[in-house]
């Protein structure tokens, strides 16, 4: 009897001690964010869970003691040991994941500009790689934003790489665009050419949308916002991965991507290439690109860290640049996939309107821990850009005609060009050259710069940053002869030093000059953090210098062929705070002036060295409310803002009557954009997680222009006008916007998402031609539309290896929508793509 009691007696002991429930919080290490959906897994059983979105997790375990074995999507998996006493609650507290690379630790600038939930007072949404990885499929890299708040990203045109993004109703020369750290507009006009960085989203380890004033301490003076994108660092385990997608209308990608994992003597190396090509949902718009990424990093020490990045995109892609009435579309064998600027010679495509170009980056990036409380991050940086857009010259002969008198270069109606005609003319003028023939408008450029960041925690609950952000980039414009179709060359009197030039392939007509900017930037925060609160104040100063180098249009004896630096001192100030009322509710409230440079086009008029004396800084002033919820199984925020512009800096686009692009140069106008915005997240069961977005602006523009400048595609002014747009919408960009998304997990290693996003309160963007009398009124609205996109994954295993399979269907309704419009309703439109697909596969080894 003793011997079955102290038996039983035993067992329950074991049984005690055996079972007890283990907590803890996952954190970024990287953003000191919650980590929501880790997974958390006891280590040789099947015992797992995962985080909420504050990052927490509960287990149950059957052991006293063991690993728990953590891991999250571009994150080193991490081993915590735990202990579990008499059937006790036992809290592990913070636990913290380094994102790629934990022996390496490499910290770049970015990292000082990354908004920390619950402590900066921004406006904010993360995505990770995951989300990318999965969910993108064949759109464009800027899509998966597109349950933003406040985000409007359409396909452009349709051509590969030529997509485009608003925020808050700001276009991309006033979003201030960072990767890793570096700014990437444009330095003469602001804007971001997304087909430069087409394989961005194979290297993204996370992007931060950070709308208004941004948490950016850089000199960089964000508008709508800033874009925060942060590449993969080398990896810290020796491996990599290899992927297949296909899709619609041809679309093939391959990449991989192989590291050495960090040696014994210190050094890493990570190296990714990939494949596209594809035919182009929208005619004429093949394409093909090769993207890169390059890491070589080594860790001497604890105090010093040295890492080398390259990365960039070299592509080629036809276009459809120009707008055309919806009627046209309709009536189309092709429908919205019609494209007038492309057609076929000797039976092989060729494209009017076309884009090619190469871009690459390199950084290097050193951290230097230099005491317990003081850290320096340095980064180098150079970029060299070539290639440019294609169009034509001469005589126009690829307009549409009508379905009475279809053009005599098209085989028919809404066909595409014969340039077999348009050859046979070219050779039959023999020495008169080529009458009409194909060009390029070609932007090469040099971009070097440094930015120097210091931290220091100057007190228990203060710290000090400042830094350094200096650049210098020299663009030369030039057009260049890329085919004379048939022709033995073509005149061009553009050049005062050459004006009876016989042009050939490869030479320079119309224009040549060479832009440069200087920018030199200073930049200090100081940031108060204790308890609940915390607070900061920015203030930046920058000197931006234009100078301006013309071939053509002066004689290269005349002193004015090259002007001297232009300059102009901006500079910002913003502050903020935050505090936490409890576990679960914040709020906070930031507020900033800036003045920022204007572009190059505002400083030399007419394409000329002509100076504008009357140019003026762009004066922004901003403000911002938000509200909080945090809790295990639900978060939500909420933000109202007020951005108030002036003397902006414009170039608009518009159709002229032959199908040809027009642009005028508008200065001095002025806007206000507010709204409110909200987004959540609410798991009700451990599998299912439910997503929301809801944004509402009222942008106006509030004033008139006179003496607005108008050109035609060749730089050359045709007359001006007086603009009457005051009270107008802004265009381009849906003022209203709403999200819906739910996300399960049908079984284990298995999800499907189903989103839903709407769009309304969209207005065309105003055509300067028809704007220089008050009789038109209000810009025409778009209808507005919804898209329903659907996604599903599944992960497994093949023998050592996992494995992951990705299909998405977007647009699954095949819904019929416009984009975008130029002007009024029987002006230019572009149609958004129908229903597409792609599905992929993707093997870690």
């Amino acid at each position: 009897m003793r011997k079955f009691l102290a038996l039983a007696f035993f067992l329950t002991s074991a049984t005690i001690f055996a079972q007890g429930v283990v907590t803890g919080t996952v954190i970024d290490s990287d953003m000191d964010a919650p980590l929501p959906g880790a997974n958390v897994r006891v280590e040789g059983s099947t015992q797992g869970t995962v985080t909420d979105f504050g990052g927490l997790f509960n287990l149950e375990v059957d052991k006293a003691s063991g690993f728990l074995e953590i891991s999250y999507v571009g994150f080193e998996t991490k081993r915590v040991p735990f202990t579990v006493a008499n059937g006790q609650t036992v809290d592990l507290g913070r636990i913290l994941l380094a994102p790629d690379a934990d022996a390496l630790e490499e910290v770049i600038v970015t990292t000082y500009s990354i908004a920390i939930d619950r402590k900066t007072p921004v406006a904010v949404s993360t995505i990770r790689a995951e989300a990318i990885e999965t969910q993108l499929g064949n759109q464009e890299f800027p899509e998966i934003l597109k349950s933003t708040p406040g985000v409007y990203a359409t396909k452009g045109g349709g051509g590969f790489g030529d997509s485009e993004i608003r925020l808050r109703g700001f276009e991309s020369e006033n979003i201030a665009v960072l990767i890793n750290g570096i700014p990437v507009n444009d330095m003469e006009n602001g804007r971001v050419y997304w087909s430069n960085w087409a394989g961005l989203s194979d290297v993204t380890r996370f992007m931060q949308v950070q709308r208004g004033l941004g948490a950016s301490k850089v000199a960089v003076p964000s508008i709508g916002g800033t874009i925060n994108i942060v590449t993969r660092t080398t990896d810290a385990e020796e491996g990599g991965s290899a992927f297949y997608s296909l899709g619609n209308d041809g679309y093939q990608k391959i990449s991989a991507t192989v590291s050495t994992g960090k040696m014994d003597n210190g050094w890493a190396a990570t190296v990714s290439g990939a494949r596209t090509t594809g035919d182009g949902y929208v005619d004429g718009t093949e394409f093909s690109g090769f993207s890169y990424f390059v890491n070589i990093a080594k860790d001497f020490n604890e105090d010093h860290q040295l890492s080398f990045t390259a990365f960039g995109a070299q592509q080629r892609h036809g276009q459809r640049q120009n707008a055309l009435p919806m009627e046209i579309y309709r009536i189309s064998e092709r429908g919205t996939r019609f494209n007038q600027d492309w057609g076929y010679r000797n039976g092989e495509v060729l494209h009017v309107e076309d884009n090619f170009y190469h871009k690459p980056q390199m950084s290097l990036n050193h951290y230097w821990d230099i005491s317990e409380d003081t850290q320096l991050s340095t980064s180098a940086y150079a970029s060299f850009g070539s290639g440019g857009g294609g169009g034509f010259t001469g005589v126009n002969k690829f307009g549409l005609g009508t379905a009475q008198n279809p053009s005599p270069y098209r085989d028919g109606y809404l066909q595409p060009i014969n340039f077999d005609l348009i050859v046979e003319e070219n050779v039959a003028r023999g020495a008169l050259g080529s009458e009409t023939y194909l060009r390029a408008s070609r932007n090469d450029h040099q971009w070097y710069g440094v930015l120097s960041t210091l931290s220091s925690q100057i007190l228990p609950n203060v710290e000090f940053t400042g830094g350094l952000d200096f650049r210098y980039y020299q663009g030369e414009h030039f057009t260049e002869v890329t085919d004379l179709l048939g022709g033995a060359y073509v005149l061009d009197t553009s050049n005062d030093n050459n004006p009876l030039n016989a042009a050939g392939v490869g030479d320079k007509i119309l224009y040549h000059d060479i832009g440069t900017v200087l920018w030199e930037g200073l930049f200090a925060q100081a940031e108060y953090d204790k308890n609940n609160f915390s607070a900061f104040v920015t203030l930046a100063a920058s000197n931006t210098s234009y100078k301006r180098k013309d071939f053509f249009n002066y004689l290269d004896s005349d002193p004015a062929q090259e002007t001297d630096y232009q300059h102009f001192f901006g500079y910002s100030g913003k502050g903020g705070a935050n505090y936490n009322l409890d576990s679960n509710n914040n709020i906070f409230a930031n507020i900033g002036y800036f003045e920022k440079a204007p572009f190059s086009n505002a400083v030399f008029l007419n394409f000329r060295n002509d100076i504008n004396t009357g140019a003026e800084n762009q004066k922004i002033f901003s403000a911002e409310l938000g509200y909080g919820y945090r809790s295990a199984n639900f978060r939500a925020d909420l933000n109202v803002y007020r951005t108030a512009w002036n003397d902006k800096t414009l170039v608009q686009r518009f159709q002229n009557p032959d199908n040809t692009t027009g642009s005028a140069n508008i200065l001095g106008l002025n806007a206000l954009h507010q709204g409110v915005e909200l987004e959540f997240s609410y798991r009700p069961i451990e599998n299912l997680t439910l997503t929301g977005m809801a944004s509402v602006g009222d942008w106006t523009w509030k004033n008139d222009i006179t003496d607005v400048a108008i050109y035609d595609e060749e730089q050359n002014l045709v007359r001006t006008i007086n603009l009457y747009v005051a009270d107008l919408k802004v265009g381009g960009s849906a003022q209203t916007t709403f999200a819906a998304g739910a996300d399960y997990e049908v079984w284990e290693g298995t999800k499907v998402r189903v989103d839903w996003n709407y769009y309304d309160d969209l207005y065309a963007e105003f055509d300067p031609e028809t704007r220089s009398t008050r009789e038109l009124g209000q810009s025409w609205e778009l209808p507005e539309y919804g898209l329903v996109d659907f996604g599903v994954t599944h992960k497994f295993d093949i023998g050592d290896l996992e494995a992951m399979l990705i299909g998405n269907v977007n647009n699954v309704l095949d819904t019929e929508y416009i984009s975008i419009a130029r002007g009024g309703l029987n002006d230019g439109v572009f149609y958004g793509f129908g229903r597409t697909f792609n599905v992929g596969a993707k093997i870690n080894f």
